[in-house]
């Protein structure tokens, strides 16, 4: 029974240790609302409106539809958890609720108080409407807990921050955004703050004292003809340079670990000042396809890819697949030593830029024969495959390309020594801890179930050898009862 014990206990600490739990810590929200609809119904031309803390406008737990309803909150929230759970938003949908809603204008002029929020299994549908927030930590529309909410044609305003215009916390969900203006004017209030998957068609978004979108950890952001302006003078935070696009994980638990995704298709995206795209502490997979990419900061970069203030120091670099398909693409790709960058250029895409001028970061370069690459500065790669065998689609433009240290010739001078290998995407260093720790559990229930398996069949054998062997009864010699005895013994 101990050696049982101790397989149990051995059991539920692998779990422990392999099993990585949701983030964020166990809380049971409390839920109060100046008006809450539990049941089915359609309603048009109808205000709501708080004036509490922590307090919903109206809360919906059943199946509505909303037609030019007017919905206003003031009152602060107390703190974080309103933003995870929605506990202080003019309009919270939960338990399932479908809310649809149109031609409606919702707004909010308090702390932690977004305006229109979908929670757990709750879904909501908003459309041709009109959204603000004037307050800190409010955002425009949101999700959390796995909450699904799709915006067609809406306009939304934030004035505070931290008060992305698109938004989700913890525990994420999905947002599809069909269309609209998007605008955010606070500090740290991007027009896209993702912990969820959110994609954004036909829209324009414009931030101006902050990022213009943010994906946290393992979530994504799509965008598709949709313009991104991005005009911040202003840092914040822990930022350390000014950014259009970032992509990290800041370790906090609002977002699980894992690789983070953008991509942006036939799309303007401008950029006022500092780099393009930013990359720290986390894997990514970044796509560009048909856009107009615009930078006006001379000194800004289309991709930069290092250490900043999250993570642990030493190993907080990032890991970027870059994939560059039917696009003109102009502007250099700086990564540090702890960071790597794989690109791939495809599809008759042209790029133009220096790679790695430092020689710091780990680059590798696939590129398609009808694709073609010009440099605007000496360029160094750890690895470097072309379709064009003869490097005629590579254009020196007065520049050198180094490949693992050595200079290579290109504009049309065969060189035997480039590879042909394909480059590979490596596994992430969380798919590796899945793998191996997937493995490990694997092993010890395997082993678990042959030792016990093992054990019951040794415990049939002695007791059908002990059935077999049974002492006399009255009319058994004394000498015979010796013998069986001794057998017991033996």
């Amino acid at each position: 029974m101990k050696k049982r014990i101790n397989l149990v206990l051995i059991i539920i600490i692998m779990m422990i240790v392999t099993v990585k739990a949701l983030p964020g810590e166990d809380y049971t929200p409390t839920y109060n609302a100046n008006e809450t609809i539990e049941e089915k119904g359609q309603f048009e031309s109808k205000s709501y409106s708080s004036t509490g803390s922590s307090e919903n406008a109206l809360l919906v737990k059943s199946e509505l539809f909303l037609n030019n309803i007017k919905i206003s909150k003031t009152g602060d929230g107390s703190n974080e958890n309103d933003d995870f759970y929605g506990t202080n938003a003019a309009l919270l949908a939960i338990n399932e609720a479908k809310v649809n809603m149109d031609k409606s204008n919702i707004s909010t002029n308090g702390k932690y108080a977004n305006a229109v929020f979908s929670y757990g299994t709750a879904t909501i549908d908003i459309n041709n409407s009109k959204i603000s927030t004037s307050g800190d930590n409010s955002g425009g529309i949101m999700v959390a807990g796995g909450g699904k909410l799709n915006a067609t044609n809406d306009t939304v305003v934030t004035k505070g921050n931290s008060s992305a215009a698109i938004r989700s916390d913890r525990g994420g969900g999905n947002i599809s955004v069909e269309g609209g203006k998007y605008t955010t004017s606070g500090s740290g209030s991007p027009a896209i703050y993702s912990t969820a998957n959110i994609s954004v068609a036909s829209a324009t978004l414009t931030s101006s004292a902050s990022e213009g979108i943010i994906v946290e950890g393992a979530n994504s952001v799509d965008i598709t003809d949709t313009t991104l302006t991005d005009n911040n003078t202003t840092l914040h935070g822990n930022s350390e340079t000014y950014k259009n696009i970032f992509l990290y994980q800041s370790m906090s638990g609002d977002s699980e670990e894992g690789t983070a995704s953008f991509e942006a298709k036939n799309s303007t995206i401008t950029t006022d000042k500092g780099d393009t795209i930013f990359v720290t502490n986390t894997s990514c997979i970044i796509t560009l396809n048909g856009n107009k990419i615009i930078n006006n900061d001379p000194s800004g970069v289309l991709l930069r890819v290092q250490a900043g203030k999250w993570g642990t120091s030493g190993s907080n670099g990032g890991k970027v697949k870059l994939n560059i398909e039917s696009q003109e693409l102009e502007g250099d790709i700086v990564a540090d030593k702890i960071s790597s960058v794989d690109i791939f250029i495809s599809s008759n895409s042209n790029y133009k830029g220096t790679i790695n001028k430092d020689n710091t970061g780990t680059i590798n370069i696939q590129i398609s024969s009808e694709s073609d690459m010009t440099l605007q500065g000496d360029s160094y790669v750890k690895k470097l495959v072309n379709g064009d065998k003869t490097n005629n689609n590579i254009h020196a433009n007065g520049h050198k390309l180094f490949v693992d240290g050595k200079e290579v010739k290109i504009n049309g001078s065969k060189n035997s020594n480039l590879p042909t290998t394909p480059i590979t995407e490596e596994k992430t260093d969380y798919t590796q801890f899945y793998l191996i720790g997937g493995g490990v559990m694997a092993f010890l229930v395997l082993l678990i179930i042959i030792i016990l398996v093992s054990r019951k069949r040794r415990e049939k054998k002695e007791l059908e050898k002990a059935k077999e062997v049974q002492l006399p009864m009255m009319d058994a010699t004394p000498k015979s009862v010796n013998e069986v005895y001794k057998n017991i013994r033996k």
